[in-house]
């Protein structure tokens, strides 16, 4: 055990080295009061051509607008469904008189990670773990560390373990470092508003029989543990890469592909069921929370968290076996 724990230390010590953490940071120290502003420009804007503040007189507004977009005969037929289905959730929050947009920190913060699972964090955690074997064996490291009296799998069991624990503190640092910038601005209050959540969407219809309140705060905890585990795939997919391709700058081609293919197919092949096995097609996990009619049919929470489940698994499964089977030092 002791010896596993120190395979874990020198890992974590390498990425250190690296200043990849620190590296995140200062995207996120750059990105978020960006979105941060964006977000303010939005709601005076908004304010401003209503002439109110008044939260019932935008979302009202919204529902009008979105009607005038259904009579556009152009409109192809999945975005008129994904709209009929906007207008029956929007008119639920009116109708029981809750602001699904209340401002604060946390209402940031959980909008932030609902936009940024599909691709936001999915990059960040892919600079951790993306060349966390690869660029050893660039370097040729990897040799003086298999030349230890340490079994291969225990070298490759320390390396996973570190990512997690770094995929982790990716996403603990998204969360902070979005509720502090964002409390700027709008003020720190708010997880104790109620959000409304069970949404189940059947037959490309909105079905309420299971809809019910909870604090923001568990909310945002749900989120963010969605996105934690979306995170841990994505981070368990590169390092797959990372075993198979010796080239990082290659391995993140790979992964950037795969991620963008994802948000495309979602856009253009919503006729094509097969797509939804792509695992990057599932990332939206947080949708099925807040009721979003899913990109592609056949697409449920079960669904995608069992795919996501089997992509890791797999992945997980090759890594090791090439890692332990394969001349790792050429």
């Amino acid at each position: 055990m002791r010896e596993f724990l120190q395979l874990a230390y020198n890992e974590s010590e390498k990425i250190y080295r690296k200043k990849r953490v620190f590296v995140i940071i200062l995207i996120l120290l750059v990105l978020i009061p960006i979105f941060v502003y964006a977000q303010y420009r939005e709601v005076q804007t908004t304010m401003k051509r209503l002439g109110t503040s008044d939260w019932r007189v935008s979302l009202q507004q919204q529902i009008v607008d979105t009607q005038n977009r259904l009579n556009n005969s152009r409109l192809p037929e999945e975005w008129r469904e994904w709209l009929k289905v906007r207008i029956e959730q929007q008119q639920y929050y009116l109708d029981h008189d809750i602001n699904p947009n209340a401002p604060g920190a946390p209402t940031f913060t959980r909008a932030f990670i609902e936009q940024g699972i599909t691709l936001f964090v999915p990059l960040l955690v892919m600079i951790v773990a993306i060349d966390i074997v690869s660029g050893e064996r660039s370097d040729g490291t990897i040799k003086m560390l298999l030349t230890r009296p340490v079994r291969r799998w225990k070298v490759l069991l320390s390396k996973y373990v570190t990512m997690l624990l770094f995929v982790s503190l990716i996403l603990l640092l998204v969360g902070i470092i979005a509720y502090l910038l964002s409390g700027i601005v709008f003020g720190y209050s708010g997880w104790m508003l109620p959000v409304l959540t069970g949404f189940v969407i059947e037959n490309e219809s909105l079905n309420t029989n299971f809809v019910h309140l909870v604090p923001q705060w568990m909310y945002v905890m749900m989120a963010y543990g969605l996105a934690w585990f979306v995170a841990v795939v994505i981070g368990t997919i590169s390092f797959m890469i990372s075993v198979l391709i010796r080239n990082t700058p290659a391995g993140m081609g790979v992964m950037l592909a795969g991620l963008i293919a994802g948000n495309i197919l979602s856009n253009f092949a919503t006729s094509w069921e097969g797509a939804k096995y792509i695992f990057s097609v599932n990332l939206s996990l947080t949708d099925y929370l807040s009721g979003q009619l899913p990109a592609l049919k056949g697409l449920s929470m079960s669904f995608s968290l069992l795919n996501l489940t089997a992509w890791a698994a797999v992945s997980l499964f090759v890594s090791f076996f090439v890692f332990t089977k394969q001349d790792m030092t050429s």
